[in-house]
């Protein structure tokens, strides 16, 4: 029982130190090879529900995070981020729910051209990264999200990503969007051009 009880304090000071969210075998590694780790994280995450403080797994990391509800208490004044373009969190969702895509699925997706700069912001973000290329002719760049985005949207993984009846019931389809849906348009009926290159 003592043992356990040094194990599960080991990795508690562990994840408490680091400065990034971490693997299971980054916690092995830094605790010479232990056994048993992602047990005892279960158990911790049983451990700290409910309180001011929780683990959580985002992907395939662990960390300490503060709880959702207590996050207001932590506020402080301080310059804004950048809030993303429509075009940037249209673009972000393309790629969070298709990835990996190239630009050209994106635009194809969203109607309309994107502009460098929307992909650069999103980069810049952390929130998706360069994928590998597709193999066809001109070998396209493709796009997939990162770690960073799963844990900056608290996601375990994609598989969390909310589906089209979620978003529905949450108010976050365009009504223009649902009208067309309901008319049964399709988006090549009437495309109307936007230009992207001013949220740059």
């Amino acid at each position: 029982m003592k043992r356990a009880d040094e194990m599960t304090r080991a990795i508690e000071a562990v994840l408490f130190a680091a400065t990034e969210p971490m693997t299971v075998e980054m916690i092995v590694a830094q605790l010479n090879g232990a056994t048993g780790v992602r047990d005892v994280l279960e158990e911790l995450v049983a451990d700290y529900a409910g309180r001011g403080i929780e683990l959580v797994r985002r992907g395939d990391r662990w960390q300490f995070q503060t709880a959702a509800d207590m996050a207001h208490l932590l506020r402080r004044d301080r310059e804004e981020p950048r809030k993303l373009s429509r075009a940037g969190i249209e673009t972000l969702a393309i790629i969070a729910y298709h990835e990996p895509a190239t630009r050209a699925e994106i635009e194809a997706i969203r109607g309309v051209q994107i502009s460098k700069g929307t992909l650069d912001v999103l980069m810049e973000a952390g929130w998706i990264r360069p994928a590998g290329r597709r193999e066809v002719p001109g070998r396209p760049l493709l796009y997939a999200t990162t770690p960073e985005f799963l844990i900056h949207f608290g996601l375990a993984s994609r598989r969390d990503l909310p589906g089209i009846d979620d978003l529905r019931a949450a108010g976050l389809l365009d009504p223009i969007d649902l009208a067309m849906e309901h008319a049964g348009m399709s988006d090549d009926d009437d495309v109307e051009v936007e230009n992207d290159d001013e949220e740059a």
